[in-house]
């Protein structure tokens, strides 16, 4: 069984962040059905995709439900530093905080986890 933390730090803007955010969930889903241990984490601008995700009007809003499961959080310093706090809080996604306000890699990477980033 793989390990595999899966970080979004796409933009939503433009064609090659969309691109990214379906590459990812989709990444998710796959290794989800085959019963591996999958994280998805959101940072960086990827923070704001939380929000759009979490709109059932979003056409690749299914898609995420199927992994929501699966989303440990998003970057704390990042949601607020990308004005997504407020986004992320009402997804019920929580904010990750285990290097000061930040997320840790390190983390993921002691905890066995190989790390994607989209």
């Amino acid at each position: 069984m793989s390990k595999v933390a899966i970080v979004v730090l796409a933009d939503t803007e433009g064609g090659e962040g969309l691109g990214r955010i379906v590459n990812a969930l989709t990444a998710v889903k796959e290794f989800k059905e085959s019963g591996d241990d999958v994280q998805l984490i959101f940072s960086g601008a990827g923070t704001k995709w939380v929000g759009q995700l979490a709109n059932p009007e979003f056409d690749f809003h299914g898609l995420y439900l199927e992994v929501k499961d699966n989303v440990v959080g998003a970057c704390g310093f990042c949601a607020s530093a990308f004005e997504a706090a407020d986004s992320v809080k009402d997804a019920g996604v929580c904010m990750l905080d285990d290097y000061g306000a930040n997320m840790s890699y390190r983390k993921l990477i002691n905890d066995g986890f190989h790390v994607l980033t989209f």
